[in-house]
């Protein structure tokens, strides 16, 4: 399966050490996730995506990126394919305007179920799908759904509606794939839908099976006495409905001051546009792999 980490900051701050030098980054990831990388970072709430089919560790592309990279809204992805070949379409993030996204996850028997989740795109969004896999095709399916609650191509949509819109397409979604899977390491023959899923203001992570953290504050802030943006929620945890400097989120804890919370399947974190928190948590069908 792949790996994610998605990153959202009241500063413009760089992502080197979390990509390429911390324990569990994604670099060293890599290794056992070779199929590619993508990344996406947020200008002026405008993605610039940059993505290569070669291994993340052995590309110097990506070292160079993510030494140079400083934006408020990051997400990377490093892919261990399941489905379609290796090819920058295939290759996440995914982006449709503004939106972007990065996923962990499978739909077992894809093929046999490929043309109702298709059915469940919004027209406006089918001539998009431009590659073969099955997380590109749950992007676009999670985008309509969206839209159905607040104008997609809006800059600053509310929280509470695109979530409200993630929950519906992912009930959808299991109503035509059957029950997730709960396994961390993942088997391809079940289904998953981890995903991180940003505008650039707007960012949400859902743990669809995989693992997923987040993480909000530090146990003591390096910087503490030189940013002028600390406050005490950079060192205290927080709770729905309040503000906070950071989210973070990654497949697994990266090493560091940062606190590590794991989200339990089918918990959705997030962040709206002035970096208020919420956590929401659906009720799906999920099922324990044990093997």
């Amino acid at each position: 399966m792949c790996r994610i980490f998605g990153f959202r900051s009241v500063l413009f701050s760089k992502v080197h050490t979390s990509l390429v030098s911390a324990e569990n980054a994604l670099m060293g990831q890599s290794r056992r996730h070779p199929d590619g990388w993508g990344l996406v970072y947020y200008i002026a709430d405008t993605p610039h995506v940059v993505k290569s089919t070669v291994t993340a560790e052995s590309d110097d592309l990506f070292r160079h990126v993510s030494g140079i990279v400083t934006s408020q809204t990051v997400l990377a992805h490093i892919r261990k394919a399941t489905h379609g070949k290796l090819t920058l379409l295939n290759t996440h993030p995914f982006q449709y305007g503004r939106w972007t996204f990065a996923h962990n996850g499978n739909i077992k028997n894809f093929d046999s179920v490929k043309k109702a989740l298709i059915d469940e795109v919004a027209p406006e969004f089918k001539p998009y799908c431009l590659g073969e896999t099955d997380s590109e095709l749950i992007f676009h399916l999670i985008l309509s759904f969206i839209n159905k609650q607040v104008d997609i191509h809006a800059q600053l949509p509310e929280l509470k509606l695109v979530m409200e819109g993630i929950s519906e397409a992912v009930k959808r979604i299991c109503e035509i794939v059957g029950e997730l899977s709960v396994k961390d390491s993942g088997i391809p023959s079940e289904n998953y839908l981890t995903f991180v899923i940003s505008n650039g203001p707007i960012m949400i992570a859902m743990n669809g099976g995989m693992s997923l953290y987040y993480s909000t504050h530090k146990n003591k802030c390096p910087e503490r006495e030189t940013c002028s943006s600390f406050a005490a929620s950079c060192e205290s945890a927080a709770v729905a409905d309040t503000k906070v400097n950071h989210l973070i989120i990654s497949s697994e804890p990266l090493q560091g001051e940062n606190v590590w919370n794991k989200l339990n399947p089918g918990q959705l974190v997030g962040v709206d546009s002035s970096m208020k928190l919420a956590v929401r948590t659906n009720s799906l069908p999920f099922i324990k792999v044990v093997a």
